[in-house]
């Protein structure tokens, strides 16, 4: 490696660091070494087959020295023939090793890779819902990529160069002291020009590449926003195209402007230590050429010293920057550990029991609940702020009681906002309550295993998402297990196997990001479709025919009253044919219960539901007359 290259090598180191400092802690260490701890034979061949390289690499001047000596001195042929046959072997066995080393550092970094990606996507998957509702999804990807491969950078590159730096370099002083400790000494001297340089250049260039990496970040959000389908129908409704590339434009422009800043600084500092080093070995020749002439050096030295020389400034200038690296390497662990670290709110207990079998009731005993606060469930880092706000959230459920018998269907009423769908996500523990309990079949839903909740607990949320999958894929998510005549079957309860049917590839048709493949309501069946597949015993429908026109409305009822039938059931729902023939209705205001009863008795009240029917209720009275399904 040429001294300039090295040298450039160092700004690098310099430019990642300056990234972002933090301080770290001891625990830090630990940690990585707990992570490290699988791989240690690997690292430890990777440390010897560092070791022995760095001790071809020190031999090769060396032998090309003796050489020249035995050429100047008339020597025989074959000595020189010999040497030259062993730098043959040795740079053979350079390259044939640099390769096994390489095999090793990859195989070490890439598993490494492998642990921490897998780490933190299962810890994220733990999280609560509340954690994805204020992370920032780019920077959570961000953790899975960028920083684990910052830390794979810490056993890969960092490890190997730090050994095979330490040995190069002791090796190489003690043969350069021995040809000639006066050349030694100037080479020494000559170390700041290169390493001081490259550190002013990298804390420059990493404000550049600072401020490229976060235009670079904002024009990838804006082109993510806007070429996702429902961004790009709001930008087609609403949007002015001229602006927005104006926008686009500028923000692309200043980053060619930085580019071309860096690179010109590149160029500069580059061709500056080409001069240099050549300046350099031009001193070592002159220098090691007037004690030649002398006779107080070998010629053959004066080419050693001169090769090594490179050799020399390689290691020095990269150990003078392993702390920077080290630091750089720490910086991404501790991102990694910091959303390892976040505790999720919702953990399953070692005891946890399933649920009872047979017909199950669903009971809230005197529920009270509040959203958490952020400093709870997120990280600063990940939603793009300076602090959490740390004040708890304003209750939103109050004290709510009530109890749906096995078989029943519960319908929950009342304006946006008032707790409805806040109610049905503790039952699947999306989040738990702060007082009071949640029951399935008489246990508490924190004392039930995650798994038994699941196969017992069905939703059917509004917005009906789906993957960018298959359609096949999409319902597997409900029963891995199922037939293909289960799939079928749920498909035609659905009313949607003629559409399938029709698909290009039937199941196996991708349906797009979000399901934007499929129009509103057939991503609303599909969804259903699921929940008909998985047959679990209790289901919550949010807003489940909200979507649908009156006609798949009208079929998908039908699917859902077969679907219901002997299942226990919470609506919620703004339609009249929802709810008049559930056997009990809520109306929740304010977080609590204000009324309950039968369609019949509320509207004899006078009270709240009777007004919500008035204003909400009377439109879809009129238009589902003589409709009695449940949904």
């Amino acid at each position: 490696m040429s001294i300039e290259v090295t040298a450039w090598t160092q700004v690098q180191s310099v430019v990642n660091a300056q990234q972002e400092r933090r301080p770290f802690a001891r625990a830090t260490l630990r940690r990585i070494a707990a992570f490290a701890r699988p791989h240690r034979s690997r690292i430890l061949q990777f440390v010897l087959l560092s070791v022995l390289t760095a001790l071809l690499a020190v031999a090769t001047p060396v032998l090309a020295g003796r050489v020249v000596n035995v050429i100047v001195s008339g020597g025989e042929s074959r000595i020189v023939i010999q040497l030259a046959l062993l730098i043959a072997v040795i740079a053979v066995a350079e390259a044939a090793l640099g390769l096994v080393e390489r095999w090793l550092s990859a195989t070490l970094g890439e598993g490494l890779i492998l642990d921490l990606r897998r780490a933190v996507f299962d810890h994220v998957q733990r999280m609560p819902v509340a954690f994805f509702t204020r992370t920032r999804t780019g920077a959570l990807v961000s953790r899975l990529n960028n920083d684990v491969i910052g830390a794979q950078r810490a056993f890969s590159n960092t490890l190997s160069s730090v050994v095979s730096d330490l040995v190069t370099l002791v090796l190489t002083l003690v043969v350069m002291l021995t040809l000639s400790w006066q050349i030694t000494l100037l080479a020494l001297v000559l170390l700041p020009v290169f390493v001081v340089p490259a550190r002013l250049m990298g804390t420059r260039m990493a404000r550049l590449r600072r401020e490229a990496s976060q235009l670079d970040a904002a024009m990838g959000t804006r082109m993510t926003e806007r070429f996702s389908a429902p961004g790009a129908t709001l930008v087609k409704l609403f949007g002015r195209p001229g602006d927005e590339s104006r926008e686009f434009a500028a923000r692309a422009d200043r980053v060619r402007d930085i580019g071309v800043r860096t690179s010109l600084a590149y160029s500069a500092f580059v061709t500056a230590l080409t001069l240099v080093s050549a300046l350099a070995l031009a001193l070592v020749y002159g220098l090691g050429g007037y004690y030649a002439l002398r006779g107080s050096l070998e010629p053959g030295a004066v080419v050693s010293l001169a090769l090594l020389l490179t050799r020399l400034y390689a290691p020095l200038t990269t150990l003078a920057g392993a702390r920077v690296e080290v630091m750089s390497a720490l910086v991404s662990f501790e991102r990694v550990f910091e959303v390892l670290d976040l505790k999720p709110l919702i953990e399953e207990k070692t005891d946890a029991r399933p649920v009872p079998e047979g017909p199950v009731a669903v009971e809230f005993h005197d529920v009270r609940f509040s959203y958490p606060a952020a400093d709870k469930v997120s990280l600063a880092s990940l939603e793009e702020t300076a602090a959490l706000d740390t004040r708890g959230g304003e209750e939103v459920l109050r004290g709510i009681s009530f109890r749906v018998e096995p078989g029943q269907t519960v319908a929950l009423v009342g304006s946006s906002g008032a707790g409805k769908s806040t109610l049905a996500s503790l039952l699947p523990r999306l989040y738990d309550v702060d007082e009071g309990a949640v029951r399935i079949g008489g246990i508490d839903v924190r004392d039930l295993s995650a798994e038994s909740l699941r196969s017992t607990l069905g939703m059917v949320t509004q917005d009906g998402h789906l993957f960018h999958e298959s359609v096949r894929d999409n319902l597997l998510l409900a029963r891995p297990g199922a037939s293909e005549d289960d799939l079928w079957d749920a498909l035609r309860r659905a009313r949607l196997d003629e559409l399938v049917r029709a698909l290009p590839e039937g199941l196996d048709t991708i349906v797009g990001e979000r399901g934007y493949r499929l129009s509103g309501g057939e991503r609303q069946r599909m969804t259903i479709a699921r929940l008909l597949l998985a047959r679990q015993r209790v289901v919550i429908l949010d807003e489940a025919t909200a979507h649908l026109d009156n006609t798949s409305e009208a079929a998908v009822q039908a699917a859902l009253a077969e679907a219901l039938e002997d299942r226990t059931a919470v609506v919620i729902a703004h339609r009249l044919s929802t709810v008049r023939a559930a056997d009990l209705i809520l109306v929740v205001e304010g977080g609590r219960v204000v009324e309950r009863g039968t369609h019949e008795s509320l509207l004899a009240l006078e009270g709240r539901y009777a007004e919500l029917y008035r204003t909400q209720f009377a439109e879809s009275g009129e238009r589902s007359a003589g409709s009695r399904a449940l949904v």
